[in-house]
């Protein structure tokens, strides 16, 4: 499958309708039209074969320059499953048990407390009654939490000390960690789940038991082997500027109402013109829609590409079920606030959601459906019922602009036809 994302099969071939596949980009082209997406490029892949690349809109709208099918997009949260792979590499070889404490590794979380009651500025917490253990990294049952979502105490602790959109300049890894584990956790791990930095501590613990960098870890071993060439933290030296798509946040509309257009966000968004000085694993990565279609392929074939094996496939069949207690769904297990993804019937596995109960998730999808997104609307998904891996690409914040995800599944679920 090249990078250059060539369409390699007749969708009929492979059981997908050509006309009703044209509704995936007739559809996604009018928020383009309407002014409220700057452009997208959507790939729609069966049984390992490419049978629809859509394109349509800007990179960058000021200056006119087009998607391209070699446009970088920041990618953010999809940066997780990556990072979760990369632990899973390092679980078949045997560096840790699942259930291992992370204090082995990083031994500043074992004074982390757990908050109780009070405000930001006087929290009341109490001691771990169960430590941090690399599955609540996996899972997002850690505890820990994000600056942005505004929803707790903690989350403003988290601000007050630079980690909202970002990590205070000239911090690494290490560093980032001390911080985040001299703040209480926002429940006892385990007990919850909420979306938070678990990745990124998940990245750090990548490192420590590698004894590597995580983008040299990467490089080496996920990047290369796939032939992912155009990933990195970062733009690297000599990639050239303008392949980067610019990065915009939608402008709100009314209340309930559709938001009212976009505006470029080059505060943020220049954050990845250069490697960074931490590298994270929960959000770090820039790629292209043909390297991650890569990525996506491995996760389809059970953890095997053309040349060789990341992962033994029953460890990605353990990574894809649900690993919420009881097989709860998000919405039950999980705290109500921003997420990438719909939250009724969905649950939570070892770096992905998956869809646990299509009725209750609301939208035509299969059972086991697995997925993840990024915070600048980007998303992929792989079908394992009908084999089929979708990804798509835009630059628009928050990812909760619009219900591009919903859409996607059910647009080409209904091209379908075998």
């Amino acid at each position: 499958m090249g990078t250059d994302l060539q369409v390699s099969t007749d969708p009929a071939e492979v059981g997908l309708d050509p006309a009703r596949l044209q509704r995936v980009d007739r559809r996604l082209s009018r928020w383009v039209d309407d002014g409220q997406l700057p452009g997208f490029l959507v790939t729609v892949a069966r049984h390992g074969k490419l049978v629809h690349v859509g394109r349509s809109g800007s990179r960058n709208v000021e200056e006119g320059l087009p998607v391209e099918a070699d446009t970088r997009w920041r990618i953010y949260s999809m940066t997780k499953p990556v990072t979760s792979v990369a632990a899973m590499m390092l679980y078949e070889e045997g560096a840790f048990q699942l259930s291992d404490p992370i204090t082995k590794w990083l031994p500043e979380f074992a004074e982390t407390r757990v908050y109780v009651a009070g405000s930001a500025m006087k929290p009341v917490t109490a001691p771990q009654v169960e430590p941090i253990r690399v599955w609540h990294l996996l899972t997002h049952t850690s505890g820990l939490t994000y600056g942005f979502h505004h929803a707790h105490p903690v989350d403003a602790m988290y601000r007050a000390m630079g980690h909202e959109w970002g990590t205070p300049p000239g911090a690494d890894s290490a560093e980032v960690c001390r911080q985040w584990a001299s703040v209480p956790l926002v429940f006892q791990p385990g007990s919850e789940w909420n979306y938070g930095v678990s990745t990124d501590v998940l990245g750090r613990l990548v490192e420590v038991i590698s004894g590597q960098p995580l983008d040299e870890f990467f490089e080496q071993r996920i990047f290369a082997p796939l032939g992912m060439r155009n990933t990195s933290f970062g733009l690297r030296d000599g990639d050239e500027l303008e392949s980067l798509a610019r990065l915009y946040a939608a402008v709100p509309g009314q209340p309930g109402g559709a938001p009212t257009g976009f505006v470029p966000f080059d505060a943020m968004g220049a954050a990845a013109h250069s490697k960074p000085d931490f590298l994270a694993g929960g959000g770090g990565l820039v790629s292209t829609a043909g390297d991650y279609l890569r990525f996506a392929e491995l996760l389809r074939r059970g953890g095997s590409y053309d040349g060789g094996r990341l992962l033994g496939p029953r460890t990605i069949t353990h990574m894809t079920r649900n690993h919420l207690p009881g097989n709860q769904d998000l919405e039950t297990f999980g705290r109500p606030l921003f997420a990438e993804t719909p939250l009724r019937g969905v649950g939570f596995g070892l770096g992905f959601s998956m869809v646990i109960d299509p009725a209750r998730y609301g939208v035509v999808a299969s059972l086991g459906d697995y997925s993840w997104g990024g915070a600048a609307s980007t998303a992929f998904y792989v079908d394992p019922v009908e084999d089929v891996t979708v990804s798509f690409y835009t630059q628009l914040l928050p990812s909760s602009t619009l219900p591009i995800r919903n859409y996607l599944r059910a647009l080409v679920n209904q091209a379908i036809v075998d």
